[in-house]
């Protein structure tokens, strides 16, 4: 018997995670497939009902537009589901329970982890968007001692993304036209800082408008995170390069979320030496 994965969503037919997920299954030689199926909201709890039953199944990574509505669903929530409020990984426990948990956490602070290890005084965070993806992003931040300013086309949304995932913390909120016109603000000095600048909605993705931001913005050696994955090279990267920014793309937090999600999976960590032949594939 051929145990197996998938991506559930719907649309399904643009996501990577097949890609991902089967060169590492590949490289390890497992006896195991990834596969990608389109799922309905309609059709969600009888997807489940199906799935429990089935033996070879393992579990399924989650895409829009139900990482949080599967949430009722399942028997189990870790506790950092529970606080992002989105499950992203549906893992079949050996008992047979459904427990839901959430690795886009992990996938995004991956690429930050050498930098998140340093010591610094001051750590601030401009995300920018307020929709599914922020609240993993705003999570982990927040977590890892940053000084949020969450900025959206709603503000009171902005606010109350904030109030809900970490009450206590002194954030802010903007207008996300704030940031598209240039600035002459005089940042303070930036040494022993940490600054990001994330992109954490879908504009600069493939049919949707760039995001206009100004990079006038941006302290003085900030980090340009953009998790867009479609395509890789946003207008937002290469504007924040050419303004003499290092950057991060989507690919980074993509690999990093299925790397998490694979040990769950299959209770072995992915042979993560073969991610320049992952970034190829998925950029071609």
């Amino acid at each position: 018997m051929t145990n197996y994965v998938e991506v559930i969503g719907d649309p399904i037919a643009q996501s990577k995670s097949p890609v991902i997920h089967g060169l590492w299954i590949e490289k390890l030689g497992l006896d195991a497939e990834y596969r990608a199926t389109r799922v309905e909201a309609a059709g969600l709890e009888d997807y489940l009902a199906v799935r429990r039953e089935d033996a070879a199944w393992r579990g399924c990574n989650v895409t829009m537009p139900h990482k949080q509505a599967i949430m009722p669903m399942l028997d189990r929530l870790e506790p950092l589901a529970k606080r992002v409020g989105a499950v992203n990984t549906v893992v079949k426990a050996p008992d047979g329970r459904l427990v839901g948990r959430n690795t886009d956490v992990a996938g995004f602070l991956e690429p930050l982890a050498q930098r998140l290890g340093e010591q610094h005084y001051f750590r601030m965070a401009r995300v920018l968007g307020t929709g599914g993806a922020a609240r993993a992003i705003v999570t982990g931040l927040a977590r890892e001692g940053f000084r949020i300013v969450l900025a959206g086309r709603n503000t009171d949304k902005a606010r109350a993304l904030l109030e809900e995932l970490d009450p206590d913390g002194e954030h802010h909120v903007a207008p996300l036209d704030h940031f598209a016109q240039a600035t002459d603000f005089a940042f303070d000095d930036r040494e022993g800082c940490c600054d990001l600048v994330v992109n954490a909605s879908p504009l600069g993705m493939r049919g949707q408008p760039a995001l206009a931001f100004d990079w006038s913005h941006a302290p003085p050696g900030s980090i340009a995170y953009d998790i867009v994955t479609d395509p890789v090279a946003t207008p937002f990267l290469e504007n924040a390069r050419a303004a003499g920014f290092q950057t991060i793309d989507g690919f980074a937090m993509l690999i990093g979320q299925a790397a998490a999600a694979f040990e769950h999976f299959f209770g072995v960590a992915p042979p993560r030496e073969y991610d320049s032949t992952l970034h190829e594939r998925l950029a071609a």
